[in-house]
């Protein structure tokens, strides 16, 4: 597999589990809060954000790419 798709794949998935161990240390201890208060939510906001991260990387290195030719 192309390192480039690893590396992506890996930090959605420290995303995923970034947003998991918030929900486990911080949480919501009424439970009234959206995000807080489900773990597969706030999995999923981690490792969307992990996505919009490598998203914005990946697009400042194709500019480059493009510049040099």
């Amino acid at each position: 597999m192309n390192r480039n798709y690893i590396l992506k794949a890996g930090v959605i998935v420290l995303g995923a589990a970034l947003g998991y161990a918030y929900y486990h240390f911080v949480g919501c201890r009424t439970g009234t809060c959206p995000i807080t208060s489900n773990p597969w939510i706030s999995t999923g906001y981690g490792a969307f954000f992990g996505f919009v991260l490598m998203l914005g990387r990946g697009k400042k290195k194709n500019d480059a790419e493009q510049e040099k030719t």
